[in-house]
């Protein structure tokens, strides 16, 4: 070799060592959101039996993103402000999405139910009611809210924590103990504050419902408002295994208590556990972060969601021998592993996964790149008269037998998740 292709090639080494990736093997965070509130207001829907109309808000309706960074990966999670982000609208937003593979794009509802329609419900005229060119802005605005979180990432550390919440929060209006009190908490934070605070924790925000003429956020707005207000960066809702039916505790003397005042007490008690929860965590600088997803295959029993799906004009796309096929991710991140479930899992589901999964903190991401109604193991399936309502709008009696099923064997094939000495 010469002495001039000898230095060249010594000059490339270099350069290459000193100058970073497209995609940096240290951990880097960014988190944006856009406003996504209807200016007029549209009318609201708490379910498939239709809308109502809304003349007054309370809160802003947002799309979230929280962009990650790891050795060659990149994941990004979406929080929404809907009753439901199915997955033909996931789609449209990946396809607005360049930097990030598109499996990658992890996007969930929070399950408000005093927000515009994005299923595309009809009545039993066939009439739809969603306003398309709404959905079409939400999408838009979504994809750029993940745009920019991957624009704003930079050089974080991370805290992963889960424990009881405490206070007034939930409870399970079938049986009121029989949901799972415990809250994980992922906060990413840069240099000199926090990034972003995402909260996972089962529970419907449905304080202020579809009946009283008010389009909101309901619990999550002041949730994500005091995450910010007391330095918690960018506040981010995930929900869990809500199904069946945990419920945002705001009984009275008198009955619920559904005001704006309600969920400001709520979503700032379940803010401040959620710090509190964090702040309990040892930082970590450079946790290894996997991602990956498969094609889940699901039976369609219900006569109820199969019009839905086949009537709707969002395009959803069931498969011949009338099975339907989504998305599901499972994804580490340090200590931490995650799986998505493409709908409503009831709590006993949600501990069962839990238990079997293999992080030191494991997270269910409910309603997440889909959102196909409840999920329930074939011993409750259309077993009490408490779940007929449930029964009803469930894909079928295997759902959740398929679905633990395969994203239990997935994790086992996928890698684990890094071990960590938490004191």
């Amino acid at each position: 070799m010469s002495a001039h292709l000898s230095i060249l090639v010594l000059v490339v080494l270099i350069f290459l060592a000193v100058c970073p990736t497209p995609a940096s093997a240290e951990f880097r965070a960014g988190a944006a959101f856009r406003v996504v509130t209807p200016d007029p207001l549209l009318p609201v829907t708490g379910g498939a039996g239709g809308t109502s109309p809304a003349t007054k808000k309370m809160g802003e309706l947002t799309v979230r993103a929280l962009a990650m960074e790891q050795g060659g990966t990149r994941v990004v999670f979406v929080g929404t402000d809907f009753l439901g982000f199915p997955g033909v609208l996931a789609s449209r937003v990946r396809a607005q999405v360049r930097d990030v593979p598109p499996e990658n794009i992890i996007i969930g509802a929070t399950h408000t139910h005093s927000a515009p329609d994005l299923y595309g419900f009809v009545n039993r005229e066939g009439q739809c009611a969603a306003d398309l060119q709404y959905i079409e802005f939400v999408c838009a605005k979504t994809a750029e809210a993940v745009n920019e979180a991957v624009k704003k990432l930079q050089p974080a550390s991370i805290r992963i924590a889960t424990d009881k919440a405490h206070g007034k929060i939930a409870y399970n209006y079938y049986a009121p103990q029989l949901y799972d009190p415990r809250m994980s908490v992922i906060q990413v934070a840069g240099k000199k504050k926090p990034i972003a605070t995402l909260v996972n924790y089962a529970t419907h925000p449905e304080i202020i419902g579809d009946s009283q003429g008010i389009l909101s956020p309901d619990l999550c707005g002041p949730l994500y408002d005091r995450i910010e207000e007391k330095g918690g960066g960018l506040g981010l809702f995930m929900n869990s295994a809500q199904g069946g039916m945990v419920t945002a505790d705001c009984r009275g003397p008198l009955g619920d208590i559904q005001t704006w005042d309600e969920c400001i007490r709520i979503g700032q008690l379940m803010a401040d556990e959620a710090l509190r929860i964090a702040e309990a965590a040892t930082p970590h600088e450079n946790p290894k972060l996997f991602c990956a997803a498969f094609a889940l295959r699901l039976p369609i029993d219900s006569d109820l969601l199969l019009a839905i799906l086949a009537h709707s004009p969002l395009g959803y796309k069931a498969n011949d021998d009338r099975t339907i096929s989504t998305q599901v991710n499972l994804v580490n991140i340090g200590n931490a592993q995650i799986l998505t479930i493409p709908g409503e899992a009831l709590p006993n589901v949600g501990y069962y996964l839990k238990r079997k999964m293999h992080g030191r903190h494991n997270l269910l991401f409910g309603l997440t790149n889909d959102a196909f109604g409840y999920m329930l193991c074939k011993v409750d399936w259309n077993s009490f008269d408490r779940y007929k309502y449930i029964t009803e709008t469930c894909l079928g009696e295997m759902t959740a037998e398929i679905y633990m099923q395969e994203a239990l064997a997935f994790a086992d094939r996928s890698p684990r998740p890094e071990e960590w000495d938490e004191k």
